[in-house]
């Protein structure tokens, strides 16, 4: 959506929270943008950990960060499930537009694993004005298919396979991967800081241009079950093995979807059987989405933001599923 605007010449200013400063990498596009603690979750093992995400955020922090922000200035704001911008918004009673994957949970989707406290965040954790749900298939309600990157970067795929399981032990993904000694694998990873191989693994630190390049050419990819990187999966063509992160009912809902739609292949815990029987699987097709981004922009600027059935009609219409999609 940022190059979107863009193009139409709107002045827009990014606010990011949910992680130290530090950590945000293949931020050129988004200028001067700024940051803030926010809420964020801790893993440990693959695993949501409720108490250490407890006792590292802390609520008074995050209040006074909702108060120091002043909007002002601002005509609209357009929210992606971050909290401060969104109470800040609603502190200071100035529209908001929550777009996020995050908003699909809202309607009628597969859910799994999704408690009372879950339900709530989705409801409540940065609250608008208005909603707009993403996700890889419409289920026949009021959501839109997924902005995805378009790349039209033609490349040959090569035979390795990307894995990127950022909540995962790296020791457990390097004793995973090992077991394959005649399979190659690119694995990136937030612990990873200089590029190092081990046999079959070649590993590298997090960064958006090498991700992405290795990513237009892989024969399939293993990954935890967020919502961008499948996305760009899919459009890509790309086979998935997707391990979602224990007790996130996101991750979870997000990996039966794809699994019951025919999209992609799931474990519940880095299992080398499954590993060996996805390797043995064909090469993916493509699902064909069409610019999300450029489209809801342009649904912004006509100012029409009680109607989003036609704008709705128009991007499912143009989505085309792989010949073994099921029920879609």
């Amino acid at each position: 959506m940022c190059a979107a605007f863009k193009h139409e010449q709107i002045d827009v200013d990014f606010l990011f929270s949910g992680r130290d400063s530090d950590k945000y990498f293949g931020m050129d596009a988004f200028g001067d943008f700024r940051t803030r603690r926010g809420f964020t979750f801790v893993t440990n093992k693959g695993q949501v950990s409720y108490v250490k995400t407890a006792l590292n955020n802390s609520p008074l922090h995050f209040w006074r960060e909702v108060r120091a922000l002043d909007l002002s200035s601002y005509d609209l704001v357009i929210n992606d499930f971050e909290p401060v911008s969104a109470w800040a918004a609603k502190w200071q009673n100035k529209l908001t537009i929550s777009i996020s994957h995050q908003n699909a949970f809202r309607y009628e989707v597969p859910l799994i694993g999704a408690s009372w406290v879950d339900k709530c965040i989705v409801r409540y954790f940065a609250p608008g004005q208005r909603h707009i749900g993403l996700h890889w298939y419409h289920f026949n309600q009021p959501i839109l298919p997924p902005i995805v990157h378009i790349d039209n970067e033609h490349t040959d795929a090569q035979s390795y396979v990307l894995v990127y399981l950022p909540f995962e032990s790296l020791d457990d993904i390097t004793d995973l991967l090992l077991r394959f000694a005649n399979q190659s694998f690119i694995c990136y990873h937030p612990e990873i800081a200089v590029s190092n191989e081990n046999n079959n693994i070649q590993f590298a630190p997090l960064c958006l241009h090498g991700f992405h390049h290795h990513l237009n050419r892989c024969a399939g990819i293993i990954a935890n079950g967020g919502f961008e990187l499948p996305s760009e999966a899919l459009t890509l063509g790309k086979k998935l093995l997707l391990k979602p992160l224990a007790g996130q009912f996101e991750q979870l809902s997000n990996v039966a979807t794809l699994e019951s739609l025919g999209l992609a292949s799931c474990m519940e815990y880095l299992d080398a059987s499954i590993v060996r029987n996805w390797l043995d699987e064909e090469p993916g097709e493509h699902v064909i989405y069409p610019d999300v981004a450029s489209a809801i922009v342009e649904w912004i600027l006509n100012g029409e933001w009680d109607n989003t059935e036609q704008l709705t009609e128009q991007l499912w219409g143009k989505v085309d599923f792989p010949s073994y999609a099921v029920n879609v």
